[in-house]
Protein backbone atom coordinates (compact mmCIF):
# COMPACT_ATOMS: atom_id res chain seq x y z
CA UNK A 1 0.00 0.00 0.00
CA UNK A 2 1.56 3.52 -0.92
CA UNK A 3 1.14 6.61 0.89
CA UNK A 4 -1.81 7.60 -1.32
CA UNK A 5 -3.68 4.90 -0.16
CA UNK A 6 -2.88 5.05 3.40
CA UNK A 7 -3.90 8.29 3.58
CA UNK A 8 -7.27 7.40 1.47
CA UNK A 9 -7.51 4.89 4.19
CA UNK A 10 -7.01 7.42 7.19
CA UNK A 11 -9.35 9.76 5.49
CA UNK A 12 -11.88 7.08 5.30
CA UNK A 13 -11.66 5.88 8.75
CA UNK A 14 -11.82 9.92 9.55
CA UNK A 15 -14.73 10.06 8.15
CA UNK A 16 -16.68 7.26 9.56
CA UNK A 17 -15.79 7.91 12.86
CA UNK A 18 -17.14 11.86 12.70
CA UNK A 19 -20.34 10.31 11.31
CA UNK A 20 -20.68 8.06 14.40
CA UNK A 21 -19.71 10.89 16.49
CA UNK A 22 -22.46 13.00 14.82
CA UNK A 23 -24.82 10.14 15.35
CA UNK A 24 -24.22 9.25 18.92
CA UNK A 25 -24.83 13.07 19.38
CA UNK A 26 -27.65 13.55 17.53
CA UNK A 27 -29.05 10.45 19.78
CA UNK A 28 -28.33 11.98 22.84
CA UNK A 29 -30.02 15.09 21.95
CA UNK A 30 -33.16 13.25 21.26
CA UNK A 31 -32.44 11.12 24.60
CA UNK A 32 -31.94 14.50 26.55
CA UNK A 33 -35.19 15.72 24.62
CA UNK A 34 -37.57 12.42 25.52
CA UNK A 35 -36.20 12.81 29.53
CA UNK A 36 -37.57 16.39 29.47
CA UNK A 37 -40.53 16.37 27.75
CA UNK A 38 -41.43 12.28 28.35
CA UNK A 39 -44.04 10.21 26.88
CA UNK A 40 -46.86 11.61 24.97
CA UNK A 41 -50.66 10.59 25.55
CA UNK A 42 -54.03 11.16 24.02
CA UNK A 43 -55.83 14.85 24.86
CA UNK A 44 -58.87 16.19 23.18
CA UNK A 45 -59.88 19.55 22.24
CA UNK A 46 -62.99 21.50 21.24
CA UNK A 47 -63.62 21.29 17.53
CA UNK A 48 -66.60 24.36 17.45
CA UNK A 49 -67.86 26.51 20.01
CA UNK A 50 -70.50 25.02 22.43
CA UNK A 51 -73.32 27.11 23.93
CA UNK A 52 -73.51 26.30 27.64
CA UNK A 53 -75.65 23.80 29.11
CA UNK A 54 -75.65 21.93 25.48
CA UNK A 55 -75.85 18.51 25.72
CA UNK A 56 -72.20 17.36 24.83
CA UNK A 57 -70.75 14.09 22.55
CA UNK A 58 -67.72 12.62 21.29
CA UNK A 59 -67.61 13.79 18.44
CA UNK A 60 -67.73 17.84 18.92
CA UNK A 61 -64.28 17.22 20.13
CA UNK A 62 -61.18 15.79 18.33
CA UNK A 63 -57.99 13.75 19.22
CA UNK A 64 -54.39 15.28 19.76
CA UNK A 65 -51.17 13.95 21.58
CA UNK A 66 -49.26 15.84 23.38
CA UNK A 67 -46.77 15.22 26.46
CA UNK A 68 -48.01 13.66 29.21
CA UNK A 69 -46.33 16.26 31.40
CA UNK A 70 -47.35 18.83 29.68
CA UNK A 71 -51.20 17.80 30.65
CA UNK A 72 -53.45 19.35 33.55
CA UNK A 73 -54.41 16.93 36.45
CA UNK A 74 -57.73 17.63 34.78
CA UNK A 75 -57.54 17.17 31.48
CA UNK A 76 -59.62 14.46 29.88
CA UNK A 77 -57.92 12.04 28.15
CA UNK A 78 -61.08 9.63 27.33
CA UNK A 79 -64.00 11.45 25.22
CA UNK A 80 -66.10 8.75 25.93
CA UNK A 81 -66.59 10.74 29.64
CA UNK A 82 -68.37 13.73 27.82
CA UNK A 83 -71.34 11.54 26.44
CA UNK A 84 -74.79 12.66 28.21
CA UNK A 85 -73.19 15.48 29.91
CA UNK A 86 -73.57 18.62 29.26
CA UNK A 87 -71.47 22.04 29.28
CA UNK A 88 -71.16 24.44 32.00
CA UNK A 89 -70.17 27.14 30.21
CA UNK A 90 -69.27 28.46 26.64
CA UNK A 91 -66.59 26.00 25.68
CA UNK A 92 -64.60 28.00 23.07
CA UNK A 93 -63.08 26.19 19.73
CA UNK A 94 -59.42 24.51 20.07
CA UNK A 95 -59.62 24.99 23.97
CA UNK A 96 -58.06 21.79 25.84
CA UNK A 97 -61.26 19.13 27.42
CA UNK A 98 -61.29 19.39 31.03
CA UNK A 99 -63.35 17.45 33.78
CA UNK A 100 -64.62 20.69 35.15
CA UNK A 101 -65.96 21.90 31.93
CA UNK A 102 -68.88 19.73 32.17
CA UNK A 103 -71.23 18.03 34.86
CA UNK A 104 -73.77 15.24 34.49
CA UNK A 105 -77.42 16.35 33.37
CA UNK A 106 -79.40 16.81 36.56
CA UNK A 107 -81.97 13.64 36.99
CA UNK A 108 -85.66 14.50 37.78
CA UNK A 109 -88.21 12.62 39.83
CA UNK A 110 -91.04 11.20 38.21
CA UNK A 111 -93.66 13.87 39.81
CA UNK A 112 -90.98 17.14 38.95
CA UNK A 113 -90.31 19.09 36.01
CA UNK A 114 -87.43 21.95 35.42
CA UNK A 115 -88.81 25.48 35.22
CA UNK A 116 -86.35 28.18 34.95
CA UNK A 117 -86.92 31.82 36.01
CA UNK A 118 -84.99 35.05 36.10
CA UNK A 119 -83.81 35.92 39.47
CA UNK A 120 -82.27 39.45 40.24
CA UNK A 121 -79.06 39.47 40.79
CA UNK A 122 -79.52 42.65 43.51
CA UNK A 123 -82.06 40.41 45.33
CA UNK A 124 -81.99 37.54 44.78
CA UNK A 125 -78.57 34.91 44.43
CA UNK A 126 -75.65 37.12 45.20
CA UNK A 127 -73.49 34.69 43.42
CA UNK A 128 -74.01 32.03 45.95
CA UNK A 129 -76.71 29.40 45.30
CA UNK A 130 -74.76 27.06 43.72
CA UNK A 131 -76.34 23.68 41.62
CA UNK A 132 -77.63 21.06 44.23
CA UNK A 133 -78.59 23.78 47.43
CA UNK A 134 -81.91 23.98 48.55
CA UNK A 135 -83.88 27.98 48.73
CA UNK A 136 -86.89 29.33 50.45
CA UNK A 137 -88.44 31.14 46.85
CA UNK A 138 -90.05 34.54 48.11
CA UNK A 139 -92.21 36.69 46.50
CA UNK A 140 -93.77 40.28 47.46
CA UNK A 141 -96.80 41.16 46.24
CA UNK A 142 -98.14 45.23 46.27
CA UNK A 143 -101.48 45.75 47.65
CA UNK A 144 -104.20 47.06 45.33
CA UNK A 145 -105.79 50.19 44.47
CA UNK A 146 -108.77 49.44 46.03
CA UNK A 147 -107.09 48.31 49.50
CA UNK A 148 -108.96 44.60 49.04
CA UNK A 149 -105.42 43.09 49.75
CA UNK A 150 -102.72 44.05 51.45
CA UNK A 151 -98.71 44.42 50.56
CA UNK A 152 -97.43 40.97 51.54
CA UNK A 153 -94.68 38.89 51.27
CA UNK A 154 -95.23 34.94 50.64
CA UNK A 155 -93.03 31.79 50.93
CA UNK A 156 -94.16 30.67 47.54
CA UNK A 157 -91.79 27.42 47.46
CA UNK A 158 -90.19 25.97 50.66
CA UNK A 159 -86.92 24.22 49.77
CA UNK A 160 -86.74 24.21 46.49
CA UNK A 161 -84.08 22.16 44.92
CA UNK A 162 -81.70 24.23 42.79
CA UNK A 163 -80.62 22.23 39.43
CA UNK A 164 -78.64 25.03 37.45
CA UNK A 165 -77.31 28.54 37.61
CA UNK A 166 -76.60 30.69 34.45
CA UNK A 167 -74.90 33.64 33.59
CA UNK A 168 -75.11 36.71 34.61
CA UNK A 169 -77.29 38.25 32.21
CA UNK A 170 -78.25 42.12 31.76
CA UNK A 171 -81.68 43.00 31.41
CA UNK A 172 -83.09 46.33 29.82
CA UNK A 173 -83.93 48.75 32.31
CA UNK A 174 -88.07 48.56 33.65
CA UNK A 175 -90.06 51.98 33.51
CA UNK A 176 -89.89 52.23 37.29
CA UNK A 177 -85.96 52.02 37.42
CA UNK A 178 -84.12 54.71 38.55
CA UNK A 179 -82.55 56.91 36.13
CA UNK A 180 -82.96 54.05 33.39
CA UNK A 181 -80.82 52.37 35.82
CA UNK A 182 -79.20 48.61 34.41
CA UNK A 183 -80.17 45.58 35.79
CA UNK A 184 -78.49 41.87 35.93
CA UNK A 185 -80.31 38.47 36.41
CA UNK A 186 -79.32 35.03 36.53
CA UNK A 187 -81.68 32.12 34.85
CA UNK A 188 -81.92 29.63 38.19
CA UNK A 189 -83.47 26.24 37.23
CA UNK A 190 -85.54 23.93 39.86
CA UNK A 191 -86.73 20.84 40.40
CA UNK A 192 -90.11 20.71 41.26
CA UNK A 193 -93.56 19.22 41.27
CA UNK A 194 -96.16 20.85 38.76
CA UNK A 195 -98.06 22.70 42.06
CA UNK A 196 -95.21 24.25 42.82
CA UNK A 197 -93.70 24.82 39.30
CA UNK A 198 -97.76 26.89 38.95
CA UNK A 199 -96.42 28.91 42.01
CA UNK A 200 -92.95 29.64 41.01
CA UNK A 201 -94.70 30.92 37.29
CA UNK A 202 -97.24 33.06 39.12
CA UNK A 203 -95.20 34.55 41.27
CA UNK A 204 -92.30 35.82 38.19
CA UNK A 205 -95.51 37.41 36.33
CA UNK A 206 -97.26 39.13 38.90
CA UNK A 207 -94.96 39.61 42.30
CA UNK A 208 -93.05 42.76 42.54
CA UNK A 209 -89.93 40.68 43.41
CA UNK A 210 -88.83 37.05 43.55
CA UNK A 211 -86.53 36.65 46.32
CA UNK A 212 -84.57 33.37 47.14
CA UNK A 213 -83.03 32.60 50.71
CA UNK A 214 -80.39 29.87 50.81
CA UNK A 215 -80.70 26.88 52.97
CA UNK A 216 -77.94 25.88 55.11
CA UNK A 217 -76.58 22.21 53.78
CA UNK A 218 -78.86 19.12 55.07
CA UNK A 219 -81.20 22.41 56.26
CA UNK A 220 -84.96 22.53 55.80
CA UNK A 221 -87.57 24.31 56.38
CA UNK A 222 -90.97 23.28 58.11
CA UNK A 223 -93.48 25.86 57.68
CA UNK A 224 -96.68 25.68 60.59
CA UNK A 225 -100.19 27.13 59.58
CA UNK A 226 -100.12 30.98 59.28
CA UNK A 227 -96.25 31.22 58.57
CA UNK A 228 -96.13 31.26 55.02
CA UNK A 229 -97.78 34.49 54.35
CA UNK A 230 -95.98 37.81 55.94
CA UNK A 231 -97.70 41.54 56.27
CA UNK A 232 -96.36 44.53 57.75
CA UNK A 233 -100.22 44.69 59.64
CA UNK A 234 -99.99 41.65 61.01
CA UNK A 235 -96.65 41.39 62.69
CA UNK A 236 -97.23 41.67 66.30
Amino acid sequence: MNSRQRRGVVLLLLSVLCALGAFAGVLSVISDVNSKVGPEVAAYRVKSDVAPYQALRPNQFEKITMPERWLSENAVTDVSVVDGKVAVTQLKKGSLLQDDMFVTRPTLERDEQEIAIMIDAATGVAGKIRAGDSVNIYATFAADDQGRTKAQSRVIVPNARVIDVGRLTALEPRDDDRRGALREAVPITFALTTKDAQRVAYAESFAVNVRLALLADGGSTQLRPGEGTYTLEGDK
